[in-house]
């Protein structure tokens, strides 16, 4: 449909990949080179600049993947739920599944044996093969990596500057997935679309039943009860120093925007006051 192709269009051109002419920009030349959505690309290649580029290959590799979190059966549902609570980040479900892939993979160093690491994901109440699939696609993110010769940093999960890194990497990316709890009761509406959405049964914080003001999330699902997936808290501070202008100011009016004006005034008082002369 031609909105939809206008809306596509409008979206690389607010991530940067795009020129004046509506060709590839070099930027979205090296993001075209990774099989992802743009934002994810767009994430990756933020992540050399804020050097958490091991961190982002797994986030990137773990929402590629099919969800990794498999249902429980009729009656173990409390199991799980305090089985998924052993991987709970505070910062966040993107944090999260980093803590996923690094348990499977220590799981998987320590047997040799496939029987023994199906057992350890049932055990755990995660998909074996989901995992599996992950790490392929972070193989092969890494070769493409390599390919292109871009810098791949040293892990450094858990510290709070590599914390900050990630959550900057994400927003480089995902600056148009950003919603805000209204009400304190978690229905969380989205600064682009002014939709109404809840959080995913699978999210950590659905879990540990902590409802933070303003999240990031991975994707928006109407056929699953209007849910937000895959959901990060992040400060206003933090969006606006990353979010391009252009976006911001095209965004429709709301009480949200409104809360972020008055952020960016407070951090920026004497542009405000020049652009206010103007």
């Amino acid at each position: 449909a031609p909105e939809s192709l206008m809306q596509a269009l409008e979206d690389l051109d607010y991530l940067a990949a795009l020129d004046n002419d509506g060709n590839l920009s070099e930027f979205g030349i090296i993001m075209s080179e990774f099989p992802l959505d743009p934002q994810l690309s767009k994430s990756i290649l933020a992540s050399c600049e804020f050097e958490c580029v091991d961190e982002m290959l797994t986030i990137a590799a773990m929402v590629t993947a099919p969800n990794c979190f498999s249902h429980a059966p009729s009656g173990t549902e409390e199991i799980a739920l305090t089985c998924w609570r052993k991987f709970s980040h505070p910062a966040g479900d993107h944090f999260t599944l980093i803590n996923v892939f690094n348990a499977f993979k220590e799981a998987s160093a320590n047997s040799s044996s496939q029987c023994n690491k199906e057992k350890w994901c049932r055990d755990y109440f995660l998909s074996c093969s989901a995992l599996r699939m992950a790490e392929i696609i972070r193989a092969e993110l890494v070769e493409i990596m390599k390919r292109i010769e871009l810098p791949i940093s040293e892990p450094d999960f858990g510290s709070k500057e590599n914390i900050l890194s990630i959550k900057k990497s994400l927003l480089s990316g995902y600056f148009m997935h950003i919603a805000r709890d209204v009400d304190g009761s978690g229905n969380y509406l989205m600064l682009t679309h002014r939709q109404v959405a809840q959080l995913h049964p699978f999210s950590s914080y659905h879990n540990t039943r902590r409802i933070p003001e303003w999240v990031l999330f991975h994707e928006f699902s109407i056929s699953e009860d209007n849910s937000i997936r895959v959901v990060s808290e992040i400060s206003p501070d933090l969006f606006v120093e990353l979010v391009p202008q252009y976006y911001f100011s095209n965004l429709p009016p709301s009480e949200s925007k409104d809360i972020l004006q008055e952020v960016i005034n407070h951090l920026s008082p004497v542009s405000t006051e020049k652009e206010e002369q103007q």
